[in-house]
């Protein structure tokens, strides 16, 4: 098998212009509602003034350059959120080609009876490590220990009688122990297999098999099948 480790920067970007184009729609709000108060004062000032003490021409020219650079960043903001939009499409487009591999994140995975690979990260002052399995449910269904030299653990899907668990969705942690004591451990990555990609507001996720969902910045690294 083929691995791609680590993942190019184009895996961040979709996370990376949701946060910008979260930031410009709510800049974009707050320019707009002033742009609306501004224009109602301006207005009711220009109709209510004194005829016989008008608005200083300075003033009012002052006033209509503020009006103007007000409408304007509205106007750029707008702009920029629709760019934003269209990277969105362009990153998903971009990330089409990784339907059909493997991609490896830390996330829930399916099991459909296929041996899955699971990365696990033991703390490095572990001299103890057990891979622990829990269904949907949250439920723990197996416990099993593993070597912590191991850079990755093939998880069969059988119980320990040699008897196969039923398909579906599970996760994976790994328990570190030091002197008998719990240490942290690192994240537990697992592959699994992308069906599609798609758009999330301005986000771009990755549907693996099962329907799981995966954020495309959370892929650490992608392998052919």
């Amino acid at each position: 098998m083929n691995t791609i480790n680590p993942v190019a920067a184009s895996a961040s970007s979709p996370g990376q212009s949701n946060a910008t184009a979260t930031s410009t729609q709510q800049n974009t709000k707050g320019l707009a509602s002033d742009f609306e108060t501004f224009l109602k004062m301006l207005t009711a000032q220009a109709r209510h003034q004194d005829p016989l003490e008008p608005i200083d021409s300075t003033e009012y020219a002052a006033q209509l350059a503020q009006f103007s650079m007000v409408e304007q960043q509205v106007q750029s903001n707008d702009t920029l959120t629709a760019l934003l939009d269209q990277m969105a499409t362009s990153n998903m487009a971009s990330l089409a080609g990784w339907v059909g591999m493997e991609a490896r994140a830390e996330s829930p995975m399916y099991f459909d009876g296929t041996p899955i690979t699971i990365s696990p990260n033991p703390a490095k002052t572990a001299d103890q490590a057990f891979l622990v399995v829990k269904n949907s449910d949250g439920q723990e269904v197996q416990r099993q220990a593993i070597s912590i030299a191991n850079d990755s653990v093939q998880w069969a899907g059988v119980d320990d009688g040699g008897a196969p668990f039923a398909n579906g969705i599970y996760s994976f942690e790994v328990e570190s122990l030091s002197d008998g004591q719990p240490v942290p451990s690192g994240a537990t990555e697992v592959y699994g297999r992308i069906t599609e990609a798609q758009t999330q507001g301005n986000s771009v996720v990755l549907v693996m098999q099962g329907g799981v969902t995966v954020p495309a910045n959370a892929v650490s690294a992608l392998r052919n099948p």
